[in-house]
């Protein structure tokens, strides 16, 4: 697979002068406090006059351990968050740093289940002012392909149908062609997602005349020393592909209510989705499709009709003419 390598030297600071230069960019009082508590305290235990570039991933991943490692899941998730995107900012302007580490993972919540948005609060969020274009694209098309959200942010220009409202992706498990290791994208078996007349509209005005590169990309250039595959970089432009986490940041900033941490999540569109076709009538065997899902077992527990779909239904019952 061919790469992109920056070979400009990146741009060192202490680690104080890191956590500071995020926390200015920001500019929401409340997203500044609540990110702040997290990027002040794991900078502080890290050491606030060492170089950034020298402080190590598993460092930054044993700090957030050692303070929130006892902590509830949705404080857990919502430092991890906060530090995710400190140490990412960081990256995506040259300063050489740690990135949180992998086996720090973000915790779902303890009997959590995922809710289902209304098909006019998610109409209410896409058509807000204050929401970018990518975001409404992003949110829209999720939502009318009930795709998973690796899948839609891997897509490419080159994969669209625009006139078909259709792209190919790779699913979750894909199935590889041929046995060997490090398969390209075209190397595994594609399925195909569709999308509907709201994501048709945003598109186009998304891509503005680009015909290559990731749809979905970032607003700044992958820093220096970063390698990208080639694939996830725009060659027109020079910018990287949006990532999942730059992604769910970006939702939670304009759903959270309660706090950095506590918005909406990526997968609720699919839930979504998919609960509304269920409630609109289609069957099963049509939201197995839709979904591809291989289990019914599976596709059920995406299926959560309102209080208000089961009256109506229930209203099916109702003696003789007496149906409301």
């Amino acid at each position: 697979m061919s790469t992109v390598v920056q070979l400009l030297a990146g741009k060192a600071v202490t680690v104080s002068t890191a956590a500071d230069l995020f926390l200015d960019s920001l500019g929401n009082p409340n997203t500044v406090r609540n990110y702040g508590i997290a990027v002040s305290k794991t900078a502080e235990r890290l050491g606030e006059g060492r170089p950034f570039a020298s402080v190590e991933d598993d460092e930054v991943g044993e700090v957030l351990e050692l303070l929130w490692g006892g902590s509830a899941v949705n404080t857990w998730n919502a430092r991890r968050g906060a530090v995710l995107s400190w140490t990412g900012w960081c990256a995506e302007r040259g300063y050489d740093g740690p990135r949180v580490p992998a086996w720090a993972k973000r915790l779902p919540p303890p009997d959590s289940d995922t809710p289902v948005r209304s098909k006019l609060a998610i109409d209410r969020l896409i058509a807000r002012r204050d929401v970018h274009l990518r975001e409404k694209t992003l949110w829209r098309m999720l939502y009318e392909t009930c795709a998973r959200s690796e899948e839609v942010l891997d897509v490419n220009i080159e994969d669209l149908d625009l006139a078909g409202r259709r792209c190919p992706v790779k699913a979750k498990g894909a199935q590889p062609k041929a046995r060997r290791r490090g398969g390209a994208r075209e190397d595994y078996v594609l399925e195909a997602v569709y999308w509907d007349a709201g994501t048709a509209r945003l598109l186009p005005r998304l891509l503005r005349g680009r015909t290559r590169g990731p749809v979905f990309v970032t607003h700044r250039r992958p820093g220096p020393g970063k390698v990208v595959s080639s694939r996830d970089v725009c060659p027109d432009t020079g910018l990287a592909r949006l990532s999942y986490g730059q992604a769910r940041a970006l939702l939670d900033e304009h759903t959270a209510v309660r706090g950095q941490g506590t918005g909406w999540d990526l997968h609720e569109y699919r839930h979504s989705g998919l609960t509304h076709l269920g409630e609109a009538g289609a069957s099963l065997l049509m939201l197995m499709a839709k979904s591809r899902h291989k289990k019914t077992e599976n596709v059920r527990r995406y299926f959560k009709p309102s209080p208000e779909a089961i009256a109506e239904v229930t209203s099916l019952l109702a003696p003789g003419n007496s149906r409301r």
